[in-house]
């Protein structure tokens, strides 16, 4: 039997879906999403904010998954199986690949402090803490080596750990849970804040456009930021997604299965809203008050909630599952990489992995500790900063470029085989007209390539103010 005949396989479509949509799912739509929100303008900027995600993180992801699927390989072979003779497409996997552990050597450490703090509430150690005591809670705990490196490991931990068991085992079962466990947890807890007293005028900024409050806040900063946000929330460009895509059979169309997984993204970040913007309206509290909303302001918040213990230890096992979805789908890649390039069993990959991306997430696990004097992105910036603009706005823009290109480009698997392959089974089809065929080979590069200019743009003035 042939090494592709005995590729592993999910279960079932519904398996497909959640790990994809857990992949897309993570910190980026419960964490960056509302805050960035009550930065521009509410509703103004949801609705700008979903017509990007339609108008080029479909198609681009679309493309992914077809690679994946047509090729049957994570991004270690896929390039390799479908370029034309004498073509060096496959080199981009190995930028493809250092994108997934440079996104893990940050991801990890913040999934860390998601499960820190879901302990911290559930024990009561930050109850009856001042709204400045919250904040010094939170900067104690970061200058801490000892405890960043203890959850940090954990959650590399717990990841490897649910990968060892096999794909459907492991990995499936694992999502279905957490992603099971995310949707009742949020439900919840939109419940209990839209009843808050006070509530409703969160409700009608969050769900209530107002266009003239964004152009006022700056126009053209909150299209970019949507842009950004609607690209980078689904983690496209370095094959996190084509592998999910090479465990499917084609009896389904990829563009309908896209929509689905679009689908349950925005209702996570939707969701979100709906749970911070009511809860921070009722306690005077601002939506818009960057990163630092989710450990100190929401955290203030549950403080001074009847039950808030509850509702806070619910608050932040729903932002774990949020970010282990991510960390276990980007770990399952890692792990098939590893796999196909090396030639390992599962679990012998699991084990090297375990100790590689431990030893990788040390500098920005100890970023805030004993590297703090560290700043490679001007001053105040951390390691976490720079792995992070090292993904979001260099590998995941320009990773997309290269999907775009070989799914459009004679000269890559072109734009006739990439039909063929994402149109295979029943349900909607990716257009193929013309006009749309220009679009997405010349105009959605276009603004992938603005993305990534603007991107270092802010940084270089960042730096140099």
């Amino acid at each position: 039997m042939s090494e592709k005949n005995q590729r592993e396989t999910l279960a079932s479509r519904l398996g497909f879906i959640l790990l994809s949509a857990g992949c897309a799912i993570g910190l980026g739509n419960v964490w960056r999403f509302p805050y960035i929100t009550g930065k521009y303008g509410g509703a103004a900027f949801v609705v700008m904010y979903l017509i990007f995600l339609v108008i080029f993180g479909l198609p681009i992801m679309v493309m992914e998954f077809s690679v994946g699927r047509a090729s049957k390989r994570s991004v270690a072979g896929s390039f390799q199986a479908l370029e034309p003779a004498g073509t060096k497409w496959h080199w981009y996997s190995y930028f493809a690949i250092a994108g997934n552990y440079l996104l893990m050597m940050f991801y990890t450490t913040v999934a860390g402090w998601m499960m820190a703090y879901f302990y911290f509430t559930l024990t009561g150690e930050l109850q009856g803490l001042s709204t400045a005591e919250v904040g010094d809670f939170f900067n104690k705990t970061l200058a801490n080596p000892a405890e960043m490196l203890y959850w940090m490991v954990i959650t590399v931990a717990i990841g490897f750990t649910i990968c060892s068991f096999g794909l459907r085992e492991g990995v499936e079962k694992a999502t279905k849970f957490m992603m099971s466990g995310l949707f009742i947890i949020m439900l919840i807890l939109v419940f209990r804040s839209v009843t808050l007293p006070g509530a409703g005028e969160g409700l009608k900024f969050y769900l209530m456009p107002d266009f003239k409050n964004m152009v006022g806040n700056g126009f053209g900063e909150a299209v970019y930021a949507a842009m950004g946000q609607a690209f980078f929330t689904l983690s496209l460009g370095i094959g996190a997604m084509a592998i999910f895509g090479s465990y499917i059979g084609r009896d389904r169309s990829l563009t309908g299965e896209t929509l689905n997984i679009l689908g349950l993204d925005t209702a996570v970040a939707l969701l979100a809203g709906l749970i911070i913007f009511p809860a921070c309206a009722a306690f005077g509290v601002d939506a818009g008050a960057g990163p630092g909303l989710i450990f100190v302001t929401l955290p203030n918040v549950f403080n001074s909630m009847i039950g808030g213990r509850l509702w806070g230890s619910l608050f932040f096992i729903f932002m774990t599952f949020a970010a282990m979805t991510t960390v276990v789908a980007v770990f399952e890649n890692i792990t098939a990489y590893s796999m196909e390039s090396f030639k390992l069993s599962r679990k012998k990959a699991v084990k090297i992995n375990v100790l590689l991306v431990t030893l990788l997430s040390i500098p920005c696990a100890l970023g805030f500790s004993v590297f703090s004097k560290f700043a490679p992105l001007g001053a105040g910036s951390t390691v976490l900063d720079l792995e992070d603009f090292l993904v979001s706005n260099t590998l995941l823009p320009l990773g997309s470029l290269v999907y775009l290109f070989f799914c459009c480009s004679k000269k890559g698997w072109g734009w006739d085989n990439f039909i063929e392959e994402a149109d295979a089974g029943n349900g909607i089809k990716f257009p193929r007209n013309r006009v749309f065929r220009i679009y997405v080979s010349y105009v959605i590069p276009v603004i992938v390539l603005a993305i990534f200019v603007m991107g270092y743009w802010e940084k270089i003035k960042l730096i140099f103010s």
